[in-house]
């Protein structure tokens, strides 16, 4: 079913086009309310109303006049000039989504951009158009957007088919053709928090699935580990009023209900690890960190961050300079993010190293049952190790830095495109992390001599491993199994065989 621009989106709707391709469309809404704006932009350029980045030069030379019959060539000169991020490209449905992002701020009715220019762009995203993106080089908007103004003018490269070419040939290929600029234009697609926007929205999208696997992951480690339900009662989540605590933990007691491995366990000991006894708390923890996100993320795919904004009144209006372009929204969420995911994270290494340590598993020392001659899982926990160290400076927040940028007119800057850049690496390592310690889960059910069954989640979840994933009775290559299982949490079909169990998770 295809996704139509006109009302409020949600992040799951960027997803859909961006990362699956559903079809995009405009709703009648969208269409007026960009054709309204776009005729005040030319009444007003008529007039030669001083219009900043229309009627002016943009930055620090916005003292400078531009005559009415140059306002189309300073639109283009913006994209040119901005078109200097560095680096290896984004991914194809990263850059689909900005895209996405672009064509919510044009839709808002604010921006002043052509009808024309944004059908452009969504039958770019409809017939697999992708601009060539480099990834580094930007303190919250302009460099990135402007080399995808660079193939809406027919300029640089993009990607058709799976081929990279000449802008101007992908257009053709998909029977499109590039487009003049024209008044506001340029700035419209360099300005405001649209990338940093549309990579916040997979980034935290990533992340909240894989925070729910989680549940999943560390329900199976305390199962196998003979950690005890009591840590999970209900009494003890009650004296502590947060709901994301009480719903991670209320999903452990329904995965374990059925367990009777579990239940034998609940006298096994007093009190068990931190990082079993304190799943609800984290996990809890970090859900409340990245619904906060959420909120802020979709508040600002559903507003305009334009400048200057477009605001009629009655048949005239004005053009009004502002900062709505400061990323700060979704940078300091989704600096929050990547901490909140790194706590995850560290936790599902810690189990992981209980799982694979002898002393403390009470199974054999990296789950192989000839250790020594077989090095078993001792090395995967290296890669957690890794990779959460990565996650750890990653986790430095970026929007508590700024250079000043153009000639100090702009004498601050979010940074909010560095912390939305890099929480897509974060969610990725995140997934990493918790594919390693569901690896070690699964290959510690052949140690399980006690006959008692686990629950029906993990037994589930076990059947459908086995199909791919074998039981380790001596040293196999592991890179392809835990790329595989990293596959079922990104999906989400590690999540949806539990729900087929216990319904829906929290």
């Amino acid at each position: 079913m295809k996704v139509t621009l006109g009302e409020r989106v949600r992040v799951a709707d960027l997803v859909r086009v961006a990362r699956h391709g559903v079809e995009l469309a405009f709703s009648d809404a969208y269409v007026e309310r960009v054709g309204r704006a776009e005729a005040l932009v030319k009444k007003w350029v008529a007039e030669e109303r001083p219009m900043y980045g229309i009627t002016t030069g943009f930055g620090a030379l916005y003292k400078q006049t531009i005559a009415p019959d140059k306002a189309a060539k300073l639109q283009e000169n913006i994209v040119l000039s901005h078109s200097v991020s560095v680096g290896d490209p984004f991914s194809v449905e990263r850059v689909r989504a900005i895209l996405f992002a672009i064509l919510q701020n044009i839709g808002s009715g604010h921006t002043g951009a052509r009808l024309e220019t944004a059908e452009l762009i969504r039958d770019m995203l409809n017939r697999g158009v992708t601009p060539f993106v480099p990834q580094n080089g930007s303190v919250g908007y302009l460099c990135a957007e402007g080399h995808i103004g660079m193939t809406l003018i027919g300029k640089g490269r993009a990607q058709f088919e799976g081929e990279w070419m000449d802008a101007t040939q992908a257009l053709a290929k998909a029977g499109l053709a590039p487009t003049v600029l024209s008044f506001k234009e340029g700035l419209v697609l360099t300005n405001g928090s649209t990338s940093p926007t549309g990579l916040a929205a997979l980034a935290l999208y990533d992340m909240m699935g894989a925070v729910q696997a989680a549940d999943v992951i560390a329900m199976m480690s305390a199962e196998i580990l003979k950690a005890t339900p009591r840590a999970y009662d209900e009494r003890s989540m009650s004296v502590r009023p947060h709901r994301e605590q009480h719903a991670t933990a209320d999903n452990l007691r329904r995965m374990l209900a059925d367990s009777a491995y579990a239940q034998s366990n609940y006298h096994y000991r007093l009190q068990d690890a931190l990082s079993l006894r304190g799943i609800p708390q984290a996990h809890g923890a970090a859900k409340k960190t990245l619904a906060d996100a959420l909120v802020s993320v979709e508040n600002e795919l559903n507003g305009c961050s334009d400048n200057p904004i477009i605001w009629p009144d009655g048949d005239d209006g004005e053009a009004i300079s502002n900062c709505n372009c400061d990323a700060g929204y979704v940078g300091i969420e989704m600096d929050s993010a990547a901490i909140a995911a790194t706590y995850v994270a560290k936790m599902s290494e810690r189990r992981n190293n209980r799982l694979v340590n002898g002393n403390l598993s009470e199974m054999p020392w990296f789950l192989i049952a000839n250790p020594g001659l077989n090095s078993g899982l001792m090395i995967p926990h290296y890669t957690q190790a890794g990779l959460l160290g990565d996650m750890r400076i990653l986790s430095h927040p970026s929007t508590v830095d700024s250079v000043p940028t153009s000639g100090d007119q702009e004498d601050y800057v979010s940074m909010g495109y560095n912390a939305c850049k890099k929480a897509g690496q974060v969610a990725e390592n995140l997934e990493y992390i918790l594919a390693i310690e569901l690896l070690s889960a699964y290959e510690a059910q052949q140690f399980n001599e006690s006959g008692l069954k686990t629950g029906s989640v993990t037994q589930a979840v076990v059947e459908a491993l086995a199909a791919s994933v074998p039981a380790l009775q001596n040293d196999e290559a592991l890179y392809p199994l835990i790329e595989h299982i990293r596959t079922m949490i990104h999906t989400g079909q590690l999540v949806a065989i539990a729900e087929s169990k216990v319904g829906k998770l929290n």
